[in-house]
């Protein structure tokens, strides 16, 4: 298994492009490790190497998507998200534990986060809905990236209308979190659940505004109509 982590890391650094690994920096406020690839390059690249390793059983690839996350390299951080999202089937109740630990060890930047929790977090929710009620605890971290996280799970399914209730209770505990990424994260739980429910997300709006950031504010009222966005921002 070591020789496939040898082998993904040299075609990394072979595809690597500089202007690529400057400019993708300017999106990020803290320093992160990149090759330097664009994200439809890694997920080629993801995808070319998942046929070595998608008969592999469910424990030896999580292995190895550790590995990869380890590194702090986007793009392996890349690899490991999208290998995990194609074996989704395949996930159990225990791996909650995994995913757990995961967060709080390698996610140190917003997209990693989103990689992780938008697809396999957000899946296995929708899966073993039981877990749902967990995501409060991550909204209460001290981890900035694990509070993200909490409303980033949610974001696809509540686009699907699911667990109403929990993305207004995680909505409420992150209300005047003080880091923009946390109130991008739950703003953009909220604008994913207009599309399903847009009275409630603007009811919530209209009651919280007056203390709820800015940023959380636009991203949530972001897919509404004119009349209702002027409205939310006065």
């Amino acid at each position: 298994m070591k020789n496939i982590i040898v082998a993904i890391r040299k075609t990394l650094k072979a595809e690597a492009v500089e202007t690529v690994r400057i400019s993708t920096q300017r999106f990020f406020k803290e320093v992160i490790n990149v090759y330097g690839l664009k994200a439809v390059d890694t997920r080629k690249i993801a995808k070319t190497y998942f046929a070595e390793v998608k008969d592999l059983p469910k424990e030896q690839l999580f292995v190895l998507c550790e590995s990869l996350l380890q590194s702090g390299y986007l793009e392996e951080s890349g690899i490991a998200c999208e290998w995990l999202r194609r074996i989704h089937p395949q996930l159990k109740p225990k791996d909650w534990t995994t995913f757990d630990r995961w967060i709080d060890a390698y996610v140190t930047n917003w997209a990693t986060c989103d990689m992780f929790c938008g697809n396999t977090v957000g899946t296995f929710l929708e899966m073993y809905p039981q877990y749902v009620r967990k995501l409060q605890a991550w909204a209460k971290s001290k981890n900035l990236w694990k509070r993200r996280a909490s409303a980033v799970s949610l974001v696809v399914p509540a686009k699907k209308g699911l667990f109403h209730e929990n993305v207004f209770a995680l909505a409420e505990i992150l209300l005047l979190d003080a880091e923009d990424m946390v109130q991008k994260g739950y703003g953009w739980m909220l604008k994913e659940a207009s599309n399903f429910d847009q009275e409630s997300v603007f009811q919530f709006v209209m009651r919280h505004k007056s203390v709820m950031p800015r940023t959380a504010l636009r991203y949530a009222i972001e897919k509404m109509p004119k009349r209702l966005k002027n409205r939310a921002m006065k």
